[in-house]
């Protein structure tokens, strides 16, 4: 039986409980779930330092052998693709992000037939956290503890 592998790709920027409630949930489907950070060398526009973020994923999934986290600079269906994955991991908010996923999806069902994409709907308490919103949050000082799933240090 061929291992169900699942990319998860996002800036993470941060890495928030939503994101942790869909891998978490997204075990249950597949074997194998590697999150994935793209990431642009040419830019240094993130909030968090992608090394941090890197560190911190790990810290959260360490007691989870099925996750891995690797960073990208390319097409996110050609680097599935290289890792194995057959399944592009995505959680949904709300219907804005559908319309986003959506398009997305289509194009690379176009380009690449056997990558499937897997939708989640985000768990309601968790809906409402967006990585912009806790940067935000954290810009000015604020506590964002409650909407992430490690320390910030």
């Amino acid at each position: 039986m061929t291992k169900r592998i699942a990319l998860f790709p996002g800036s993470f920027d941060p890495f928030t409980k939503g994101h942790e409630d869909i891998v978490l949930r997204g075990l249950q489907v597949f074997d194998e779930i590697i999150i994935a950070i793209g990431y642009n060398t040419q830019k240094s526009n993130r909030y968090f330092p992608i090394d941090m973020m890197i560190g911190k994923i790990q810290q959260t999934f360490e007691k989870y052998p099925a996750i891995k986290v690797l960073t990208y600079s390319e097409l996110t269906a050609e680097y599935a693709r290289k890792q194995g994955a057959q399944f592009l991991l995505r959680g949904l908010r709300n219907t804005t992000d559908f319309e986003y996923e959506n398009s997305i999806s289509q194009v690379n069902r176009k380009l690449y037939e056997d990558l499937e994409s897997v939708f989640l709907i985000t768990t309601p308490q968790l809906a409402w956290i967006s990585s912009s919103i806790v940067r935000e949050v954290h810009k000015y000082g604020g506590d964002v503890s409650q909407f992430i799933p490690y320390k910030l240090s």
